[in-house]
């Protein structure tokens, strides 16, 4: 692992929820594409156009999402901002507090009526009663809280779409997407968009955006005002893809992602999830017999990847001294782990946070 990950031989890397790492076989494809760019210019770029829609049916079919409804897009903001804008002025949105910024920002800042609420041990029943008092016709969350690490509830969001059909349910990816083994179309979700720099280990300037049926048909109508551009280059596209795809996407950055990909489907997403869930199970655990966290994050049936600890900045100065790379966010350090992380890792871990 460590030769593919090279930058594991000198830290103790828990902190994937900051940024994937690349490995060193898909550094070598990107100097390779990069080479015969040089030497191929324009040649280069139409031989490699296939690329493109190579990565979105290997990205469709990996996480069971329909090809024609799988948008590739630079990052999640893009894909979200470019969601909202086709979306009727009239939508009243429900949203999470300490919501990633990236998400709750072009909500309020577009106009939308929107109401928040608090995130604890009751979260689903604050969920419901927001929905019956609120009336919102959409709710937008991040599948895993960025600071908190706590992960929506599965049954719940499908629970919530039968119970509510004509609630659109919108889902930020980024910090889900590449922990769990995952299929779209049997989620309840309307919409799930996301970054590939994460999880999905893909580098910088590349992500997704899937799509519903019905999430299609509510913004489709305001996207066709227009007739479609006829030139020739633009052959096959549709008023969305219009829209999520504007102009040239770059073969270096979704090629990243869709080698990334390849990696990873074939280790299995299944087995990278029975992996990661399995250490921080143990880590849930450890951590909360030091009072690191709190005792209902351990009764959630469905956890994420991510733990926040309330730690003095002399214990965070260690960590950094031992080469534990983790990051501060909101009133806590966050720490992450991936399916490259290991039991000498945590132990590591432990070892700094028992030093008095």
């Amino acid at each position: 692992m460590n030769l593919s990950f090279p930058i594991l031989n000198t830290y103790t890397y828990l902190n994937t929820a900051n940024s994937g790492i690349l490995s060193t076989n898909i550094a070598a494809w990107r100097n390779q594409h990069d080479e015969a760019f040089i030497a191929g210019g324009s040649i280069f770029r139409m031989e490699n156009l296939p690329v493109i829609g190579e990565l979105r049916n290997n990205i469709s079919k990996l996480f069971g999402s329909k090809t024609e409804h799988t948008f590739l897009v630079q990052n999640f903001s893009v894909g979200f901002n470019t969601l909202l804008n086709g979306l009727d002025k009239n939508h009243r949105f429900l949203l999470l507090e300490e919501e990633y910024p990236s998400v709750s920002y072009p909500v309020i800042s577009m106009g939308f009526e929107h109401h928040t609420i608090a995130i604890d041990e009751n979260l689903e029943d604050n969920i419901i009663k927001a929905i019956d008092a609120f009336k919102p016709t959409i709710f937008a969350f991040s599948m895993v809280q960025y600071i908190s690490g706590l992960r929506m509830d599965d049954d719940f969001i499908k629970k919530l779409k039968t119970t509510y059909p004509k609630l659109l349910l919108i889902g930020d990816g980024t910090q889900f997407l590449g922990t769990v083994d995952f299929n779209f179309e049997k989620s309840g979700l309307d919409a799930l968009l996301g970054s590939g720099y994460k999880w999905l280990l893909g580098g910088y300037g590349n992500g997704y955006a899937f799509l519903s049926d019905q999430m299609k048909a509510a913004i489709y109508n305001k996207n066709k005002l227009a007739e479609l551009p006829t030139a020739p280059f633009l052959k096959g596209k549709d008023h969305l893809s219009m829209c999520f795809e504007p102009g040239h996407l770059d073969s270096l950055n979704f090629g990243t992602l869709n080698e990334s990909l390849n990696y990873l489907g074939n280790i299995g997403f299944d087995w990278i999830e029975k992996n990661i869930q399995e250490l921080c199970n143990r880590a849930r655990l450890e951590l909360h017999s030091r009072g690191l966290i709190p005792e209902w994050n351990l009764d959630r049936k469905y956890q994420s990847s991510i733990m926040s600890m309330p730690l003095e900045q002399n214990m965070v100065d260690k960590l950094a001294s031992a080469k534990i790379l983790c990051s501060p966010r909101g009133t806590g350090t966050r720490i992450s782990f991936h399916f490259y992380n290991t039991e000498e890792d945590l132990d590591k871990l432990l070892e700094v946070l028992d030093q008095s």
